[in-house]
């Protein structure tokens, strides 16, 4: 538990020192960019089983983010959608959400009143991860000018992190020279304490644990990082 605690401190303090990359220079070459939105819609922000406080709040800067992108060129956006049959093996492990024509499946209103919302990508997936039966792998292929990938949404240790990590491998196995960039005040995680998960005879969810853990899992795996991108 010392080790742990000092591990922890450490994290801690290493996300205490994450820097903000200026948009100037980052939107520099814009066409060489995308953002992946992960489920920012109505089942994880709004309503429904796993509908979270906490995913809601990066809303605000997610949608500005987006805007900023768009102002400095970037015309390269995808939204990945959980959109899962009524008898999802995926809710063996998670309570039944975002079932396939329901508005869960939607992006938020926000995102929607974007005026460049319709030029976006949707893929819809059935699974946390976004690559498996969704077209993705397609889309990268025919986007080879795409070096820079910026992932932001919820959840950092679950969707995020496996669409971060894809991306990072992906490139890896075909010695890409890539940038994945996840900026912190766009990720977030749900919380479900021991008490709650026991009275709803779920598994608990440390949020404020498992993000930190997942940040620095992320970074360990030469996924960039960062505080925002402002």
């Amino acid at each position: 538990m010392k080790e742990a605690e000092l591990f922890l401190d450490y994290v801690d303090d290493w996300i205490g020192k994450l820097s903000a990359q200026a948009s100037d220079a980052f939107f520099s070459k814009p066409e060489e960019i995308a953002i992946l939105s992960v489920d920012v819609t109505n089942a994880f922000c709004r309503k429904g089983n796993l509908a979270s406080e906490r995913a809601a709040s990066i809303i605000q800067p997610i949608t500005k983010l987006l805007a900023l992108a768009w102002e400095k060129g970037v015309r390269n956006f995808v939204l990945l959608h959980d959109c899962h049959s009524p008898e999802a093996e995926e809710f063996n492990a998670f309570a039944p959400h975002a079932i396939r024509g329901s508005d869960e499946c939607e992006a938020v209103d926000e995102i929607k009143a974007l005026p460049f919302y319709k030029q976006m990508t949707i893929f819809e997936k059935n699974s946390i991860d976004p690559a498996q039966n969704t077209g993705l792998d397609e889309w990268i292929a025919q986007h080879p000018q795409v070096k820079t990938y910026v992932v932001v949404g919820d959840c950092t240790d679950l969707c995020v992190y496996q669409a971060a990590m894809h991306l990072r491998t992906y490139a890896n196995a075909r010695e890409l020279v890539w940038r994945v960039v996840v900026p912190v005040n766009c990720v977030e995680t749900y919380d479900l304490s021991v008490e709650d998960a026991k009275a709803l005879g779920a598994v608990p969810h440390d949020g404020d644990l498992l993000h930190r853990v997942f940040l620095y899992h992320m970074a360990l795996n030469a996924i960039e990082v960062v505080k925002e991108i402002a």
